[in-house]
Formats: structure tokens, C-alpha cells, sequence
């Protein structure tokens, strides 16, 4: 499903743009993703439980006309992904994600999650070596075992103010490392739920800015 953004003036697609693409897990997987733009940043994007690779359309399309190389997964048991060996390895995916954005001419590497995927990229961002990744950016995301050990440039968190998981998400912020940041939008739709709200506008400016680094609203 790609999101409707009414208002939002995005650039045209690129030709051939997506390209299907897949590449190994380090536990034996495989991951099935959709490549788009070129550039030396890139950007993993990592659905949630009821999303897939192609929920990340307008959002992926809107990155590549800024530069960005952007990558929509789609997890381990969704569309043609195939799982490896580790229980629970969703985190293997945005990791071998992130590895392929570098061995294929990324200089630096954003992640941004939502609800599952956020928990997911949280997690691959406690095992990532220093330096793979640049900006995290979790979208309501599920809570992970330990986010002091988070490494990333820098942690965005997002999540609607009136949402079931606001106050977990309160507590994941403060315990992730600095620098970091806490967005809270209008409303209680969950992750990229947010996308079909009048949140949506709003939420679509954040991503693109926090991926380049920039932060605009900022709510603690």
C-alpha cells in the first residue's frame, strides 16, 4: 500500500524507479527489497507488522528526489523475504540492509522504523559497528531490550502524543544515548497510521528533514 499525501508536492519519480533488489542475511536469511534514487546517503526503510516494502512508496520517492539512496525491506516473512536461523532476526535484516546501502556507494547510512521495524532498527542499532549508522529515526516503535546501547549519530524518536504506547516511548527516549530528540504530533494514530491522518503532511517533512540530519519540531 502507498500512502495518498494530499498537498505534499513530491518530485517525479526517477526512471526506474523501484528496482527490486535482495542480499543475504548474516544468519542465513535472504531480504527482498525495493531500490530507489542513487546518491551517496542512504536511507533503510523498516515497515510495521501490518505493512510492507511498498508502505514506504511516497516516503522513499520524496528521499530520492532530495539525493538520498533509499531502500524499502520488507522483513523476514513478508512478500519474498526468507527468514535465517535467529530467532526473532528481524534485526539481521536492517543490518545486512544497512551493510548493502554501504557496499553499494553510500557513504553514510539513516535507518527509520515504524512500530515493528522501529523495534527492529533499535535493535540493530545496539549491535552495529560504530559508524554504520547515521541517523535513527523510530516511528512509534516497539520497545527494545536496551536503548543505552544504541549506536547512531543521532536518535529521533516520533510518535503521536495520545497513542496506546506513548508512555513506553517516553521511557525508551530517555534511556537511548544523546544526541537525541522526541517529536510528538497531534493525535493517537500509531506509526505510519499517521500517514492517513492530517498528521500526515506534517510527518512526511520530518522524515525527510531527520534524514538529512534536521530537526525542526522538537517536543520533550
Amino acid at each position: 500500500m502507498a500512502f495518498s499525501l494530499v498537498g505534499m508536492a513530491l518530485d517525479a519519480r526517477a526512471d526506474g524507479d523501484p528496482r527490486e533488489v535482495s542480499f543475504a542475511t548474516a544468519d542465513g536469511g535472504r531480504v527482498v527489497a525495493n531500490l530507489y534514487g542513487s546518491g551517496e546517503r542512504g536511507v533503510v526503510l523498516a515497515h510495521g507488522a501490518v505493512f510492507d516494502k511498498e508502505s514506504w512508496a511516497d516516503v522513499a520517492d520524496g528521499l530520492a528526489a532530495r539525493g538520498f539512496m533509499a531502500l524499502a525491506i520488507d522483513f523476514r516473512g513478508y512478500g519474498k523475504s526468507v527468514a535465517g536461523t535467529k530467532e526473532h532476526g528481524m534485526d539481521e535484516d536492517v543490518l545486512a540492509a544497512v551493510r548493502y546501502l554501504h557496499e553499494h556507494g553510500a557513504a553514510s547510512v539513516s535507518v527509520i522504523g515504524a512500530s515493528m521495524g522501529g523495534g527492529a532498527s533499535g535493535t540493530a542499532a545496539t549491535e552495529a559497528r560504530p559508524g554504520e549508522i547515521a541517523h535513527l529515526i523510530l516511528l512509534s516503535p516497539v520497545p527494545i531490550a536496551h536503548p543505552e546501547k544504541i549506536h547512531a549519530a543521532s536518535v529521533l524518536y516520533i510518535a503521536s502524543r495520545d497513542e496506546r504506547l506513548a508512555p513506553r516511548i517516553h521511557e525508551q527516549y530517555e534511556k537511548a544515548p544523546d544526541p537525541k530528540r522526541l517529536v510528538l504530533l497531534d493525535g493517537s494514530a500509531h506509526a505510519q497510521n499517521i500517514f492517513e491522518t492530517d498528521q500526515a503532511g506534517k510527518l512526511m517533512q520530518i522524515l525527510l528533514d531527520a534524514a538529512a540530519g534536521k530537526v525542526s519540531e522538537t517536543s520533550e
